[in-house]
C-alpha cells in the first residue's frame, strides 16, 4: 500500500476517504483501526473516515455526503449552486440526490433527497466534487419547491448572477419530462431572455401580457448626464415619440444610501422627451391595477412603439 496515493486521494476529497476506496487500496481495516485509535484519522460516518480531526468545513461535509452513498450520488439543490458560486441562497443543510433504489443511513448535516432521474446525467464532469450541473440543479429545485413565485426567482437568479444561460435551461427543461411547472418555467425563462432580471421584471411581463400592453425593453443602457453608464428597468416608446421609463424598487431601495442613489439617478437621466416612474415590486405584485393605471395616465396603451432609440 502506498501511503502517497492515500495522501492524494484525500487531498483531492477535502481530506475525506471512503472506507470502499482504502479497501482498494489496499489499505485493510486494521490499519483504519489504528489510525483511528491513534488519532490521526477521524470517523466521520459508518462508511467514510477522515485524514484529521478537526471539524469539516462546507466543502468537506459536501463531500461527505457524496461519499457516504457512493455510486451515482451528487450534491445537488441549492447546495449545488452554492458550489457553483450562487449568492443569496445558501441553507445549511448540504442536499445530496440520491438513486431511489439506494438504502441510506442518516447523516446529520445532510439531507438525502430520492430520485428516480438518471444521476450520472446531472453530473458536472468538469468538478473532482460529484455535483450536479446547473440547470438541473435549478429546475428540480424549482419545480418541487412549495412557492412558485420562489421558483422563479430562482431561474432569474442563476441567470442574474451569470451561471447559466435561459438558452441552456430550456434545453434542460426539455430533457426533464415531466417536471412541474415546465409550462410556467418555459414562459419565464423566455422572459428572462428577453432581458428581465429580477421576479418583479418577470411579474411586469406577465402583467403586460394580462392588460394588453406591449412588453418593455429591458436593462436598456442609457449615459446620464454626467456621462454614467445607467441600465434602465423597462423602457417604452410612447406613440407620441416621448419615451416612458419604470423603474422597479425592491426593498433595499428604501435603504438611505440606495435610496440617495435612485434620486440622483433619475434626476441625471430625466430629459426632454423621457419621463422616469417608479414603482415598488410590492406594488406591483399587490396593486398591479393601480400601475398600470398611472402608467396609462401617462401614455402608456397597447399602441406603444416597439422601437425605442
Amino acid at each position: 500500500m502506498d501511503d502517497l496515493v492515500i495522501e492524494r486521494l484525500a487531498t483531492a476529497q477535502a481530506g475525506l476517504v471512503a472506507r470502499r476506496q482504502l479497501r482498494a487500496l489496499g489499505c485493510d481495516h486494521k490499519r483504519v483501526r489504528n489510525q483511528l485509535a491513534a488519532r490521526r484519522w477521524a470517523e466521520r460516518s459508518s462508511t467514510v473516515v477522515s485524514t484529521f480531526t478537526g471539524p469539516l468545513d462546507r466543502r468537506a461535509t459536501m463531500w461527505l455526503g457524496v461519499l457516504h452513498v457512493g455510486g451515482d450520488a451528487v450534491v445537488g439543490g441549492l447546495t449545488a449552486l452554492e458550489a457553483r458560486g450562487l449568492r443569496g441562497w445558501q441553507r445549511d443543510e448540504v442536499t445530496v440526490l440520491v438513486d431511489d433504489e439506494v438504502l441510506v443511513e442518516d447523516l446529520v448535516g445532510v439531507r438525502f433527497t430520492r430520485t428516480r432521474r438518471p444521476l450520472a446525467r446531472f453530473r458536472d464532469r468538469s468538478s473532482v466534487l460529484p455535483v450536479a450541473r446547473v440547470e438541473p440543479a435549478a429546475l428540480l429545485v424549482a419545480g418541487y419547491d412549495r412557492s412558485a413565485r420562489t421558483a422563479q426567482g430562482l431561474l432569474a437568479a442563476v441567470v442574474q448572477q451569470r451561471l447559466t444561460t435561459p438558452t441552456l435551461l430550456l434545453d434542460e427543461l426539455a430533457t426533464m419530462r415531466p417536471l412541474r411547472r415546465a409550462a410556467l418555467f418555459r414562459g419565464v425563462l423566455r422572459d428572462i431572455a428577453g432581458g428581465a432580471q429580477s421576479l418583479a421584471e418577470l411579474d411586469l411581463g406577465r402583467l403586460c401580457r394580462r392588460f394588453g400592453v406591449a412588453p418593455p425593453h429591458r436593462q436598456r443602457r442609457r449615459r446620464d448626464s454626467a456621462g454614467r453608464l445607467r441600465f434602465l428597468d423597462c423602457e417604452w416608446r410612447l406613440a407620441d415619440g416621448s419615451v416612458l421609463v419604470l423603474e422597479i424598487d425592491g426593498g433595499f431601495h428604501m435603504e438611505v444610501a440606495h435610496w440617495e442613489d435612485d434620486m440622483t439617478r433619475q434626476r441625471r437621466l430625466s430629459g426632454p422627451g423621457r419621463v422616469i416612474v417608479r414603482c415598488s415590486s410590492r406594488e406591483l405584485r399587490d396593486e398591479p391595477e393601480a400601475v398600470f393605471d398611472d402608467l396609462a395616465a401617462l401614455g402608456l396603451t397597447g399602441r406603444v412603439s416597439q422601437r425605442a432609440s
